[in-house]
């Protein structure tokens, strides 16, 4: 039986949803069991085990504003997260010296409580990637390999 993944969604514009329902679908299709949420709280996705979180990078390196309660709970919580198993897909633009900057956040704020890493984090620059979705879908072997 296949994992069950949450997938958590950070975004501004539009783009990181986009490419979480994206890789939802593509997961579903392998046959994976999936629940997708956009900037839940905490309480909803805590005793999760195993997060995909899609974020874009906001303003000078922040966390979207649908996100940033999850985290911001996350940092002020006790809780071990020991159980956990994450990875990260970022949506940044590369002009801006925080490319990508939420991404670290997330990894900061999860591995703090002790989740554990399974892949390097995919970090998609917006300028020279028109088809955000289909990055996202080649990186995705990194993710379901690992799980």
């Amino acid at each position: 039986m296949q994992p069950h993944i949450c997938l958590i969604t950070g975004s501004t514009l539009g783009g990181a949803e986009y490419v979480a329902e994206h890789i939802e679908s593509r997961l579903q299709q392998q046959g994976f069991s999936t629940e997708l949420h956009h900037g839940p709280a905490l309480n909803d996705v805590v005793n999760e085990k195993l997060w995909l979180v899609v974020t874009s990078t906001h303003g000078a390196g922040e966390l979207p504003d649908n996100l940033k309660p999850l985290f911001e709970a996350l940092d002020a919580s006790d809780n071990d997260l020991s159980h956990l198993r994450f990875a990260v897909i970022g949506l940044g633009n590369s002009d801006y010296d925080t490319f990508c900057f939420a991404v670290d956040k997330v990894e900061q704020s999860l591995l703090a409580k002790s989740a554990v890493k399974i892949t390097d984090a995919l970090r998609i620059d917006v300028l020279t990637e028109s088809d955000q979705e289909q990055c996202a879908e080649d990186w995705l072997p990194n993710f379901t390999h690992n799980i």
